[in-house]
């Protein structure tokens, strides 16, 4: 196997359904822009209130992914 090198960053994805729906949603985004994505962990959740009910599920991730140099990670993938 050859020596890789990966980038982490962090993302908070948002959901009015639930807290899985907003880590979905954060890596859906992320993988619109970002290839190779590897591994995404759930870091933080929380939830948004108003009038004591809750109205949103917030979920923050950590993605990884290869690292080919910095005119590569932020290239748009082709849909």
């Amino acid at each position: 196997m050859a020596d890789s090198v990966y980038k982490v960053i962090e993302l908070i994805g948002t959901s009015a359904e639930s807290w899985e729906k907003a880590a979905a949603t954060a890596v859906k985004q992320a993988s619109q822009t970002i290839r190779d994505l590897r591994i995404a962990e759930v870091v933080e959740l929380d939830m948004r209130l108003d009038d004591d009910k809750v109205i949103s599920y917030r979920t923050k991730v950590r993605i990884s992914f290869k690292y080919h140099g910095v005119e590569a990670w932020c290239e748009p993938q082709s849909l």
